[in-house]
């Protein structure tokens, strides 16, 4: 669990980055709205970013489907998913990975939520991230209700991310 003054520091790194006191990275940052972009979940369903209003959302990129990282990310966040679900916070994983990977990479781990096939990389470009060698970094986006990014973690550990995002979520007052 986060002290007062971690809770305190994010606050004020999340206020620094959105209003422009520092060093901006190529990724959108916190007080940006994010891109509205339709994709592929892994039921072939075309699911949008702006279909989410009205609710805070994480949309999570990863690398690769089945894979050691990417899995034990999955997994955290389908582990804590009540949580998720109580706190009203939706959660997308996108990946360069097509629909029919995400089917099966969904089922054999039984995840809760949906995963996008970003197979052009459309949504990560439009969160600013560079895809190298066909796959998407490690990064993740907390939005808001309205669609503004409210926090962004650009050095994702996969096995503390779930918890971590909650946290952030009730410190900065975006779950129910």
């Amino acid at each position: 669990m986060r002290t007062s003054l971690q809770l305190l520091a994010l606050t004020l790194i999340t206020l620094l980055i959105s209003t422009g006191c520092t060093k901006k990275g190529a990724h959108l940052n916190p007080g940006d709205p994010a891109p509205n972009v339709t994709l592929l979940d892994q039921t072939g369903t075309e699911r949008s970013i702006e279909s989410f209003r009205g609710q805070p959302l994480l949309v999570y990129f990863y690398p690769k489907d089945s894979t050691p990282g990417c899995t034990k990310e999955a997994c955290a966040f389908r582990d804590v998913w009540d949580r998720y679900e109580a706190a009203g916070v939706a959660v997308v994983g996108v990946s360069t990975d097509d629909v029919e990977s995400h089917a099966k990479f969904a089922e054999e781990h039984n995840l809760p939520f949906l995963l996008l096939a970003d197979t052009d990389s459309e949504l990560a470009k439009g969160f600013g991230l560079k895809s190298r060698l066909g796959f998407h970094p490690r990064m993740s986006f907390l939005l808001d209700g309205e669609g503004v990014i409210r926090a962004v973690y650009p050095d994702v550990d996969p096995g503390v991310h779930a918890a971590e995002v909650l946290e952030d979520a009730e410190a900065l007052d975006l779950a129910r």
